[in-house]
C-alpha cells in the first residue's frame, strides 16, 4: 500500500502535481484527462482513456443492430440531429 501514497501541494490557481513515481507507474503522460470526484473531505481523479478499438466496435455493432431493429434510416438520424440542434 506504501507503494501507492504520496504527497502534493495545491497552487494558488488549483493546481496539483502528482508525483513523478504515480505519474510513471500508472502510465499517465500530458495531456490526460481526468474525472474529478469530490466526496467528503476526499478528492478522485479517475484518468479518462478511450475503450479499446475492439470494445467501440462492439458498441457501433450493437447500435447499427438496434437502428435496425427500431427500423431507423439514415435520413431519420440526420433529422433528429438537426432538430435538437434547432436547425429544424
Amino acid at each position: 500500500m506504501a507503494d501507492n501514497l504520496a504527497t502534493t501541494k495545491m497552487s494558488s490557481k488549483g493546481q496539483v502535481v502528482i508525483p513523478e513515481e504515480i505519474r510513471k507507474r500508472l502510465g499517465l503522460n500530458e495531456g490526460v484527462e481526468f474525472i474529478v470526484i469530490g466526496s467528503g473531505d476526499a478528492i478522485i481523479l479517475k484518468a479518462i482513456a478511450a475503450p479499446p478499438l475492439g470494445e467501440f466496435e462492439n458498441l457501433l455493432s450493437a447500435a447499427k443492430k438496434a437502428a435496425r431493429t427500431a427500423k431507423l434510416k439514415a435520413k431519420d438520424i440526420s433529422d433528429s440531429v438537426k432538430r435538437v440542434r434547432g436547425q429544424r
